[in-house]
């Protein structure tokens, strides 16, 4: 790995534990073990290497996601694998919506556009995933994609909150089963347990 990619490796970890406000460009290079001379030659600036460490945060989140709503599956199972799925760490919060948290990257356009077209584009998967479940008959097509895309990200964002808040993760959890609760309850397919009770 090159200097260039430490830097944004360390810069991109301590936005994450610190925020972009707290991390200092010292505290990067003592990370990571770059010297000041090669920092400012791949970025003049703290604001240069922020701008690539966000980006770096919102692009290496999104394949996962990507993963399982463009996976197999019918629409409705991508649905639920993506509330359910393993590889969070809701004590730490979410590495893209914390840093809605932090005042300096929210007044500054360059670090903030990561961030919005990254929320942007998972609520466009969403929709379409939605979309897709009510063609397929699978959820009513008297819902609205958009709202319901609204609430599958709020649930998981707003449970990050509440677990950092309870120093829980079961909150995180609970806010995740209970969006997966309302798509089973409003879904016009019958779940594994209704049937097993059917049968």
């Amino acid at each position: 790995m090159g200097s260039r990619e430490q830097l944004v490796d360390a810069m991109s970890d301590l936005l994450w534990e610190r925020g972009y406000a707290a991390t200092s460009p010292r505290a990067v290079r003592e990370r990571c073990g770059v010297g000041q001379g090669s920092m400012y030659y791949h970025f003049p600036s703290k604001r240069d290497l922020g701008v690539a460490a966000v980006e770096h945060n919102c692009s290496t989140l999104l394949p996962g996601s990507v993963d399982i709503l463009e996976g197999p599956g019918s629409p409705l199972e991508r649905l639920i694998g993506y509330l359910t799925r393993d590889d969070h760490e809701p004590l730490k919060g979410c590495k893209v919506g914390r840093l809605t948290q932090d005042p300096e990257v929210v007044s500054d356009p360059a670090l903030l556009a990561p961030v919005k077209n990254s929320f942007a584009t998972i609520h466009t998967m969403l929709a379409g995933v939605i979309a897709e479940a009510m063609d397929a008959g699978e959820l009513p097509d008297s819902l609205d994609a958009d709202h319901l895309a609204d609430l599958m990200t709020t649930s998981i964002q707003g449970g990050y909150v509440l677990a950092i808040a309870a120093q829980d993760r079961a909150p995180f959890d609970s806010a995740r089963a209970g969006a997966v609760d309302l798509l089973r309850a409003v879904s016009m397919t019958p779940s594994p347990q209704t049937s097993r009770k059917d049968s």
